[in-house]
């Protein structure tokens, strides 16, 4: 009987497989799209000002095929001249596309924001001011983490 299972097994697990590998070559079949950003007022916090760089965008496939959900990890770095610093970063584990070859509009911010004495229209013009650039990592499952995108977050504050 042990004959007969063998061959069985193997022919299950050969069907079985191409099903469940869904990995594809990610900067062929992701793109990002409709990237704005800005900063966002968070209020007065410890008695300051403080404003939070803030990226949106979506994630759209190139492809009708059905994928495996994607996580998402973007970087937010200090950015002056050509050297760029890490800051803070926004990790979101299961991020899917549910609005047909698109994902919905993914807003993202760090918990570190920049603080300050003076209006926060203010802030955005001191000479001190150092600029966020965002940088948007995709990976499905096991994959190795691609960089899909480089957005420099323009100094303006956004409106609710």
């Amino acid at each position: 009987m042990s004959g007969r299972l063998l061959p069985t097994a193997v022919l299950v697990l050969g069907v079985a497989a191409p099903a469940c590998t869904g990995d594809v070559d990610i900067k062929e079949t992701f793109r990002i799209g409709g990237v704005t950003g800005g900063y966002f007022d968070a209020g007065i916090v410890d008695g300051r000002n403080k404003i939070i760089p803030t990226v949106m965008f979506s994630i759209e496939k190139t492809t009708d095929a059905s994928v495996r959900p994607l996580s998402v990890n973007v970087l937010f770095k200090k950015i002056a001249g050509e050297t760029e610093a890490e800051w803070d970063d926004v990790f979101l584990q299961r991020v899917e596309f549910t609005e047909g070859n698109r994902t919905p509009v993914l807003t993202v911010r760090p918990d570190a924001g920049v603080t300050g004495e003076e209006p926060r229209s203010e802030m955005l013009k001191n000479s001190q001011f150092v600029d966020i650039r965002a940088v948007i990592f995709v990976k499905q499952s096991s994959s190795n983490w691609v960089e899909l995108a480089r957005y420099d977050i323009p100094r303006q504050l956004l409106t609710p």
